[in-house]
Formats: C-alpha cells, structure tokens, sequence
C-alpha cells in the first residue's frame, strides 16, 4: 500500500499531504461514536462536526425508523474525512451494530441518566476501547441499548433543564474523553496500517479522478511484472 500511497501524493499538493499526516497522528478508533435513530439532520450534523474536531475517526449509525442526513452547511465536509458505518438492513439494527461493536473489543458506554451510572469524569478508560452511544433527540438511548450496555455516564447539570441538546451532550462528551486519553497515555492512536489505509481513502477523495489513476498505476504494475 506505501507504494501507492506514495504514487498518488504526487497528485496532491506537498500542504494537502502534510495535513494529512498531521491529522491522522491526532486521529483514533479507541473511542467511537454511536448514533441510534437521530431524526434531525441538524444534530447528527453537528456530532459530525464535533467528531472531526476531536478526532474520532469513526462514526455507527443506526437507522430503524429514522434515515440519517447530512445538513452540508452545518457538518461542514466534515463526514468526508470519517469512516461511516450504517446500520439499516435488519429488522433490528441496533442489535446488530452493538454486537458487531462488541466483536471489535469496544465496551458498550450509553449516555443515560440510570441507577448504574457514572458522571462522565468518572468514566475509567484505561478499561479499553470505548462506544459512546447517544439516543434518538426525544427518547433517548432504547430499551435494547439499556440491556446491551456495559456502562452508563451522564454529564453534570446544575440547572432546571433535565437534558442536553444531543449535539451539544455529544461535544461535551468528546471534548473530555479525546482529552482525557491522552493525558492518561493510553493507545489511542492508529497503528501504521490504520493510518496507511486512511491516507488512502483521504487521497482518493482529495484527487480528481483518482480511480482511473489507481488502475493506470496498477495496469503499469502489472506489465513491469510480466518483463
């Protein structure tokens, strides 16, 4: 892959390549986001944004009843530099995407105020890799995320307000968890190959016609074989 990496960097600008390196060392998957069923193009919009902000290479989406859009003037390009996996074939994608998370080695961390929780703060990390879940915009997180869940966080309030704006619960969250991993030392970044396949992705999307130089460059491979 570095071989074509390195190919396809000719086609970018030496300041389009730096960034990218400088981002993915701030980028990890030790923490993932989990969106269930958000309805407003708005809010799913903004934890977008918030995720590229803070690094959080990952984002699940869960769609049952409610189809995630993106609203292009709030995200701003954001959901172009993340890695977005939907979840929308099943009769019960919400199953579907915890186990999937829990076969990947994440623990299943719900944003509900419950008889188990804990205040974000105390939430300890050096346990491993964490999916941070936020509920639909009215309801919350379902009753199928509060049986599959390992962990429960709330964040603190101190007013007459009983909740958060989703968009502003998941900043909050972000903010303290992506800073809190590297103060504490933990593995939170990529590993070489992570980072090589993200460069990839992020060239492809940045070059234009970055497929059809893709298969030059591997049909000229193939015929410096074959001499």
């Amino acid at each position: 892959m570095k071989e074509i990496i390195q190919y396809l960097e000719g086609f970018a600008t030496e300041e389009r390549v730096e960034l990218f390196e400088k981002v993915i060392d701030n980028r990890t998957k030790y923490l993932t986001v989990v969106l269930e069923d958000i309805y407003q193009a708005q809010n799913a919009s903004a934890v977008l944004r918030s995720c590229d902000c803070f690094g959080i290479q990952d984002v699940h989406i869960i769609e049952n009843r409610n189809s995630f859009n993106v609203h292009r003037e709030i995200a701003m390009g954001s959901s172009k530099w993340l890695t977005l996996n939907k979840y929308n074939e099943q009769e019960n994608n919400t199953r579907q995407a915890l186990r999937e998370l829990k076969s990947q080695g994440y623990r299943i961390v719900a944003t509900s105020p419950h008889e188990n929780d804990v205040y974000l703060q105390d939430l300890d990390l050096s346990k491993g890799k964490a999916a941070i879940i936020f509920g639909t915009e009215l309801t919350g997180i379902s009753d199928i995320v509060k049986e599959e869940a390992d962990e429960f966080i709330k964040v603190p309030m101190y007013g007459f307000t009983e909740s958060f704006n989703i968009s502003v619960c998941a900043s909050l969250v972000m903010q303290d968890l992506a800073t809190r991993i590297r103060k504490e030392n933990l593995p939170w970044q990529l590993s070489d190959q992570e980072k090589d396949e993200l460069k990839f992705e992020w060239l492809k999307k940045s070059i234009r016609s970055s497929d059809r130089i893709i298969e030059q460059w591997e049909e000229a491979n193939k015929q410096q074989k074959t001499i």
